[in-house]
Order: C-alpha cells, then structure tokens, then sequence
C-alpha cells in the first residue's frame, strides 16, 4: 500500500537559556489525505525519561506506511532543558532547576473559565461548534495566562506552550518511564473501555478529575463540559477526547526492538479510534489488570541501607512474600546486619527506587493492591 501521509518538520522555542540563546524542540505533523481525528504524543516532559523517543521514533517508521485519517503531532524530547541537566550518570531532570517545581505540574485548567464557556453555548449549537468554539475560547485563555505581566516560572512556560500544541487534539498521549517499572498506563474512568486497546499489561484508573499532569488539563475541561451539556440536555453529549500517560518502562535507557512493540501497541489503539485506515496492529488478547488511583499505594521506608530488589516489577506477590533485603553496614558485626521487608498485603509492584543505595523515608516500591482483571474489556 503506497503511503498518502505528508510529513511537516518545524520547531517551537521552549525556553532560553542564561547566554540568551533559545531552546528548541522539534515538531513532526504527519496528515492524511482523509479527515478524521487530530492526535498529539509527546515524550521526555522528565528528562531522565527517555523511552518515548524511541517510540516515537519508530511510530515515525511505521505511519509512512499507512493511511492516516487526520493528523498526528508528534513532540519528542519536548522538555530540552531537563534532558540536559545530568549530574555524572544521572539526569536530574524531573523538576525545574529554576523553581523546583516537577516539569509535568504547570498545565492550565480554570473551572471557572470553563464555566464562563459553558454559559455561552446555545441550545441549538452541535457538537462540532461547540468544539470549535471551546478550542478557541481555551487558546486564549492559555495565551492570557502564558503572556501574564508577572511571568510565569520556566515549567509552566513550557508547559502552556506544549498545552496550545496539543489543544486541537482529540486523543493526547503523554509517553513516561518509571524508575526501575514495568510497562502500565493512567487512563481516567470516563474513558475506562480504551484499557483493552493498548497492549499494555497493568491500568491505573483515575478520577475525572485535575491534578495538574497534561492528560489531566486535556481531558477535565472537556470531560467536565460533557457532563454539564448532558444534565442541561438531557441526552448523552460525547466531545470525543481522550487523554492518558503511558508510561513506557524504565528511566534512563532506550530499547529500540520495545520500542517497535510500544509503537505497535499505540497503532493498535489508534486503528480502533479511526486514525489508521486498515490498521495491520490489533489489541492483543492477553491479560491486563486494572487498579484504582487509591489503591495505587506507595511502600516507604522506615529505615536507611542497601537494597536488594527482590519483587521484580510485574511480579504477582502474596501477602508475607520478600519484597527486598536490606544490608545496614554499621551492623556487619551482629544479626541486625541484615533484615528482610515482606509484602504487607497481596500486591503487583509496578516500580521501585533506581538505586540500592536508600535513605529513610524512600518511595521504595509502589504497588497495585486491590487489582482486578480487566482482560476483555
């Protein structure tokens, strides 16, 4: 099949630096020859979190071989500065350097703008309108907020510019890596039947609510709109956007043959919401199991050493199973040397600490505890 997909290349400053030079990511859009959906996917918003690249790099290779129905954007390494902030072996990527603030938590979202909105919309405007009308309310009242008078810290500036990229989208993909984890995505309840078309073995549901991540400022305001057309309509009104991070494996290293399996697992996703004409990519039948937010639990640490992981993320581990061995070096000379922590419940650790070396007070594990299975949905 000959490709009918054209391939724009630009770039966006995202920031600047102390000499005054400015910093600059790249912006792929890729356009069918069909209408349908617009699709946004950036990667790297944390420096150390360099997975999605690859992914992004090998969805590149496959979509110049299908038949794209709309556009998809593709960002990757959208967050230069964090990247480049590397302390010998490590990325010290995760928060602005300038503010201390965590790169993924400047996102804009104003209920009381979207309810400004809301009392705009007439009964007789259909759901396209009110998408086109809202796209355009919401990019001003960004830009308001990215041109304010006082400023704004160097995390939310590029969070607000990366937001006006991806606002005329109708699916927003957030590509993360843990620490040391296994593959699992965030995906908000309303959206809780997308779980089954990624091949992705582990699901977080969150609320519908704003926290602060860019798949939350995506799909609150719309979800919220949604909710309020429906009640003062009395009829179910779908605004058609989805919003979720996946999180693609562990920090600080690329896989590219995973990478190809991360970028297949995402066509399948996309051939089911319209994007890809004869997708060749199905969900696959396997097994997948589903977590709420609040049974997403942290295990912290009590005491300081070195660390030996022995739950492996992904692993299935009962209640009173080791989770790890602890080696405290002012005891080597009595039986407190070494200590053991079991599982204080039934659990799947989805990630833990990337070092051995542990401070008291470490998020050493997070766990799904209360899963269920979701294989089928």
């Amino acid at each position: 099949m000959t490709s009918s997909v054209t391939i724009n290349k630009s770039h966006i400053v995202v920031a600047q630096n102390a000499s005054g030079r400015n910093m600059n990511v790249p912006v792929y859009r890729l356009t069918g020859q069909q209408p349908g959906p617009t699709v946004y996917i950036q990667s790297s918003i944390h420096g150390s979190e360099v997975q999605g690249n690859v992914v992004i790099y090998q969805l590149m290779q496959y979509l110049k071989q299908l038949q794209i129905a709309g556009e998809i954007i593709l960002v990757p390494n959208c967050n230069p500065v964090g990247t480049n902030i590397k302390a010998g072996e490590y990325t010290l990527g995760r928060f602005d350097p300038v503010n201390g603030t965590n790169w993924n938590r400047g996102y804009y979202y104003d209920p009381d703008r979207l309810d400004e909105f809301y009392h705009t919309v007439q009964d007789t405007d259909c759901t396209a309108t009110i998408k086109a009308k809202f796209r355009q309310f919401w990019r001003v009242a960004i830009t308001e907020k990215l041109e304010s008078a006082w400023g704004l810290g160097l995390a939310q500036q590029l969070n607000l510019k990366l937001q006006l990229l991806a606002l005329d989208a109708d699916i927003v993909l957030d590509l993360h890596n843990g620490p040391v984890s296994t593959r699992h995505i965030y995906i908000p309840q309303y959206a809780a039947k997308s779980a089954g078309l990624f091949n992705i073995p582990h699901v977080i549901f969150i609320p519908n609510h704003f926290a602060g991540a860019l798949d939350e400022a995506t799909f609150c305001p719309w979800w919220t709109l949604q909710e309020k057309l429906s009640a003062a309509r009395g009829t179910n009104i779908d605004l058609g956007v989805e919003a979720m991070t996946l999180e693609m494996g562990s920090q600080e290293v690329i896989a590219f043959e995973e990478g190809k399996q991360d970028a297949q697992s995402i066509l399948a996703y996309l051939g089911q919401r319209g994007v890809i004409n004869q997708c060749p990519f199905e969900p696959a039948v396997m097994q997948r199991v589903g977590v709420h937010l609040s049974q997403y639990k942290t295990l912290f640490t009590q005491w300081g050493g070195m660390v030996e992981y022995m739950a492996k993320p992904g692993q299935r581990v009962a209640k009173g199973q080791p989770l790890a061995r602890v080696l405290n070096i002012d005891e080597l000379d009595n039986e407190q040397a070494t200590f053991t922590i079991y599982a204080p419940c039934d659990m799947i650790p989805i990630l833990h600490f990337p070092s051995a070396s542990v401070l008291s007070g470490t998020q050493l594990y997070k766990v799904f505890t209360e899963y269920f299975d979701i294989t089928g949905t």
